[in-house]
């Protein structure tokens, strides 16, 4: 079911989407700060009078260095901390990853999704298949055309 939630937001509890919309606005605020002095710089460079006045009254070029110290740090601490997640993530899905696939037969099948067997065959059979549902989601059933 998870990988339908994915690409259905709807189903999403509320707390999930405010978690999201919440980390996205975060992001973009850290993406505009970090572009900031590089505007600025761009506009220094290319002689724009109202950005060399606030060149001065910023400190000049020796704060622009501090600066981008700060955000050289503030990146690499970002590209540690995502670099741990993904090396968790990792460890995590071969730790949980079974280690056989079992072979799921058509009986099987049938029998999970409450089908008969003669209905499975037609359906293969055919180029076209219209799927009823109840209100539960369960199969009610398969009509080849």
């Amino acid at each position: 079911m998870k990988e339908y939630i994915i690409n259905s937001p709807q189903l999403q509890s509320i707390q999930k989407r405010v978690g999201a919309l919440f980390v996205w606005f975060i992001c973009w605020i850290m993406w505009v700060y970090l572009l900031i002095p590089l505007v600025t710089l761009g506009s220094w460079v290319l002689g724009d009078r109202k950005f060399i006045n606030e060149m001065r009254w910023f400190g000049g070029y020796k704060s622009l260095l501090e600066l981008m110290e700060i955000y050289c740090v503030t990146l690499l601490v970002m590209i540690a901390l995502w670099l741990c997640w993904v090396s968790f993530r990792i460890l995590k899905s071969k730790v949980l990853r079974p280690t056989a696939h079992k072979i799921v037969s058509d009986g099987e099948l049938c029998e999970f999704y409450q089908v008969k067997m003669a209905d499975l065959q037609k359906s293969r059979n055919s180029r076209m298949v219209t799927v009823y549902f109840d209100e539960h989601g369960h199969i009610t059933q398969l009509e080849p055309m």
